[in-house]
């Protein structure tokens, strides 16, 4: 199957991020529906429309400074909680500039273009207890951000009265995103050897690593690429997906995000 223009365009930012990721020695990962992309088609799901990429939190900040000085800013934006006031996620996201999207079910003021989405593998502790409080204390900070910047899963008429954020408000909502960061590393120095993807939308016990996990890497194809993958994928999908090579049914073989998509001032969508 050719690939779609959008995976075109996501495949240009992931090849983006692999080159500043060997020139710099950090390491990433595919997770996610990229990850069981990989293995059993090789490349996109063909009805999934992003990319997934998981980094290890020190690996995650320094791409954060190495991209900001590399990136080209007449072709790609990093889109993180400090680079546009407007958006309200807690992971980044590098944009395509000479594209512009808009997601079903997110309807929001922040900066939109093709993307692919980089996670940050925060350490967690042990103790289940602690575990719950730290994810409590995200999801309250999380909500909060997501109230104040007007995100909404649905378009409603009201939400084009919604007015550009005042100076106080923003700095209220910058209050939060460092809150909320401060929870996703509340163990980074702690000698933890397991590690979640807070910001996953998979249910909580999916997405926690183990540091073999996240450190013991794999290169397989992703359409004409070469892409790094956990070496225990089948462990990883299997704890995720089940049987994951058993394709679903046909009526849950749709794309979830786009509205609309415009790649060099041509509408494709």
């Amino acid at each position: 199957m050719p690939l779609t223009p959008l995976h075109q365009v996501e495949l240009r930012l992931m090849r983006t991020v692999i080159a500043i990721c060997e020139a710099e020695n950090i390491d990433y990962f595919l997770i996610g529906g990229s990850l069981l992309g990989a293995i059993r088609h090789h490349g996109f799901i063909p009805w999934d429309d992003d990319i997934d990429i998981g980094m290890r939190r020190h690996d995650y900040q320094r791409f954060i400074a190495v991209a900001n000085h590399d990136l080209d800013p007449n072709k790609f934006f990093l889109q993180t909680g400090a680079s546009d006031p407007d958006y309200a996620l807690s992971y980044m996201k590098l944009l395509d500039v000479n594209t512009y999207i808009e997601e079903r079910n997110n309807v929001n003021n922040a900066f939109k273009g093709v993307f692919v989405d980089i996670f940050p593998f925060d350490k967690i502790p042990d103790d289940e207890a602690l575990r719950r409080s730290q994810m409590l204390h995200y999801k309250l900070a999380d909500a909060a951000i997501l109230l104040k910047l007007n995100y909404r899963f649905v378009k409603t008429p009201l939400r084009n009265l919604i007015t550009k954020h005042t100076p106080q408000q923003l700095a209220e909502v910058n209050r939060y995103k460092l809150e909320r960061e401060e929870y996703m590393r509340l163990y980074e120095q702690s000698d933890s050897r397991t590690y979640k993807n807070l910001a996953s939308q998979y249910d909580y016990e999916k997405e926690i690593m183990t540091y073999q996990e996240l450190t013991e890497l794999t290169t397989v194809p992703f359409e004409d690429i070469q892409v790094k993958i956990p070496s225990a994928y089948d462990t990883i999908l299997t704890r995720m997906y089940g049987d994951y090579m058993q394709l679903p049914p046909a009526d849950k073989r749709v794309e979830k995000h786009l509205n609309k998509l415009i790649i060099d001032n041509h509408e494709i969508l």
